[in-house]
């Protein structure tokens, strides 16, 4: 057994549904059963506890645009006007942080995406000159790269290419640098020259499985869903990377009319009967991050619109843990699993992919775009889905992404059979499930961490 240390975790925001929040959460509670004590930090907090840090957060108008005057987003500030905007929010970074690690007698920092996204300049900063002043170990835990985004920093600029050399991330032999991915550990060797240990994500199959319960048993209804109808869940966050818009196209092609009657005349798998009444919802859960022409809802409503399909978008019900708000209930995430019959996770380019363990945990079928990782590192393990190509085909009117008609259609009546074949839909939910378990569970991380501590 290592030494026990008292670790801080790090990260802008922390306690909600997004990939990193989930993450973190799972390393605090690996990290806690093998021995050590964990404490969260950042700049604002959902359900998690912790200590929080103004400083630490990213959606602030002085810290965005410092970040879109480095990044090449924005021009607004001279070189001057910007180093001291830079030196002002540092500073003010610096003070709390080195004041709450100081505080809290922290050995070892783990820094979750602030020294890799380039989304709060001055408290990556920060965290870099107090782990060297402090003489901290430090895991650099980056799940995403500013290079990856359509950004064109101003390297002509001294002071950006200082700040993206030294700071993004750093390079010190006591820091230690994890990605999630074998694409990101190429990336981080290819721009920075660093090297890196690929921890995947993972979930806890241990915990018991979400079902229905008193709780969430009338969570159909309270979005207006029937007995006989069908919910296609997309349960990520709603960013245009996430390609949503497949997902419509999927549903439109579910409701063609031979589609329908073929459901009506079979049982769904869940025994229930779909009747002419009956409709194919697709529910958005996460939360609207709107892309930086702030369209994409809007854009995805539309083409629904455009094509009849019912796009219900619950984020105001949902939360990362169950609780009531305003004197209404609000659900827990895990929850928009137990009322789903399908999930559709179409996304473009993901780091590793929570919303897909996610399904696989709960035992449901997956429809999916077989973006860059899932080929690099996930499909080797023998995971069957039901797959909507690897190929975008074109952009429409809204510029939203298109894949091939021919494959559409045929992913929709692949999606008909393991909506009304019981025996097909389990034998696929139980492999990937078995799978799942064996390859991203709670050990498997512990087993990666522990080299590191």
């Amino acid at each position: 057994m290592n030494t026990s240390h008292s670790i801080g975790i790090f990260h802008y925001q922390l306690g909600l549904t997004d990939g990193v929040s989930l993450e973190v959460e799972k390393w605090k509670t690996v990290l806690e059963r093998i021995g050590h004590q964990v404490q969260l930090f950042a700049g604002r907090f959902g359900a998690d506890q912790g200590i929080l840090v103004p400083e630490l957060y990213h959606h602030t108008a002085i810290i965005e645009e410092i970040n879109h005057n480095v990044l090449g987003l924005s021009h607004s500030l001279t070189s001057k006007a910007l180093g001291i905007r830079i030196s002002e929010q540092k500073d003010k970074a610096k003070a709390a942080l080195k004041k709450a690690i100081v505080d809290n007698g922290l050995d070892l920092l783990i820094v979750d995406n602030i020294w890799s996204v380039a989304m709060n300049i001055p408290a990556a900063i920060a965290l870099r000159e107090i782990q060297s002043e402090l003489d901290l170990h430090a895991i650099a835990h980056h799940h995403d790269f500013y290079w990856e985004k359509r950004v064109k920093p101003d390297l002509g600029d001294p002071l950006v290419k200082e700040i993206l050399d030294n700071d993004l991330p750093p390079n010190s032999a006591d820091i230690k640098h994890v990605v999630i991915n074998s694409l990101a550990q190429a990336s981080l060797a290819g721009y920075k020259g660093l090297e890196s240990t690929i921890i995947p994500n993972v979930f806890d199959f241990q915990a018991p499985d979400w079902v229905i319960d008193s709780y969430n048993q009338d969570f159909r209804q309270a979005i207006g869903l029937k007995e006989g109808d069908i919910c296609v869940l997309q349960a990520t966050r709603i960013i245009p990377r996430k390609g949503i818009e497949l997902a419509i196209d999927l549903v439109a092609a579910l409701n063609a009319p031979h589609r329908r009657a073929l459901i009506q005349e079979r049982c769904l798998a869940n025994g229930g009967r779909f009747t002419p009444e009956s409709k194919i919802v697709l529910v958005l859960a996460g939360y609207n991050r709107e892309d930086l022409s702030g369209t994409y809802l809007q854009r995805l409503k539309e083409k629904a619109d455009s094509l009849g399909v019912d796009l219900r978008h619950i984020d105001t019900m949902v939360g990362p843990e169950r609780s009531r708000a305003s004197g209404k209930k609000i659900y827990s995430f895990w929850d928009t699993y137990t009322i789903a019959d399908l999930v559709t996770y179409p996304s473009l380019w993901e780091g590793w992919g929570n919303q897909l363990l996610e399904a696989f945990r709960a035992k449901l079928p997956v429809v999916l775009f077989e973006y860059p990782v899932y080929l690099e590192d996930i499909k080797e393990k023998g995971f069957e889905v039901i797959s909507l190509g690897s190929v975008i085909n074109s952009r429409d009117r809204l510029d939203l992404a298109e894949i091939s008609t021919k494959i559409l259609q045929g992913v929709a009546d692949k999606c008909v059979d393991y909506l009304t074949d019981r025996q097909m839909r389990e034998q696929l939910v139980d492999k990937n499930y078995r799978l799942a378990k064996q390859h991203y569970s709670y050990k498997n991380l512990e087993n990666d961490l522990l080299p590191l501590l």
